[in-house]
């Protein structure tokens, strides 16, 4: 059984991606802080008979990112999508003044290094499938830079331009790289932004393999 690895995942945006995913088949990694609040998500799924596992790790520590994302694919299944989501934390959206040297390191080391140790970890578990997705969702700071969320402007910037780059060389490999712009606020209540509607344009990138960036609305 393949899995799709879900880094940042939570009761929104995660947990939607999780059900559109694993009713397709594939079993699922759940990855983010607190792993309390993941078991109960794994409940969840696994009453919907969706294969999923729980494991704790923070974006910040590479080693343990690394070692939550070795372990899904020794566990449950070689890791065949992987999407790259934590939510930026507060510091990361501070008016340009007011964002320190170091706000700005923590926003790179979330969204680059963060990102760049995840992909790392599971392109072998994707070379041996000989297919794969990797999948980044981001806010409109990514393309069109904010004054008042300085610390995701800069990074999510730098984001974007590692996934174009590995868009343009995995997909020799069968390995597609799709970015997924959210302008908004993610609503269980609006037509566009609801997570489960988002997480069908997840799907729809994983199938399809389009171009680099597809932006909601």
């Amino acid at each position: 059984m393949s899995t799709v690895a879900i880094v940042g995942a939570g009761p929104g945006l995660g947990a939607a991606v999780a059900e559109r995913f694993g009713r397709e088949g594939l079993a699922v990694a759940l990855i983010a802080r607190n792993l309390a609040k993941l078991d109960k998500l794994a409940e969840g799924l696994s009453a919907q008979g969706i294969a999923a596992k729980a494991y704790a790790a923070d974006v910040h520590d590479r080693d343990g990112l690394s070692r939550a994302l070795a372990a899904a694919a020794d566990e449950i299944g070689m890791i065949e999508v992987l999407q790259y989501s934590p939510v930026p934390r507060s510091e990361f959206l501070r008016p340009l003044l007011e964002t320190s040297v170091d706000d700005l390191a923590a926003a790179v080391e979330f969204s680059v290094y963060g990102s760049a140790t995840a992909v790392q970890q599971v392109l072998p578990c994707m070379t041996a499938l000989g297919r794969g997705t990797i999948l980044f969702v981001n806010g409109s700071s990514a393309v069109t830079p904010n004054p008042n969320v300085t610390g995701t402007s800069v990074a999510f910037a730098a984001e974007s331009a590692y996934g174009q780059m590995l868009h343009d060389t995995l997909s020799e490999q069968n390995i597609h790289v799709g970015q997924l712009i959210v302008p908004g606020a993610i609503r269980d209540d609006d037509p566009v932004f609801a997570p489960k509607v988002l997480a069908d344009r997840l799907w729809q990138i994983h199938t399809a393999k389009g171009p680099y960036r597809v932006t909601v609305g």
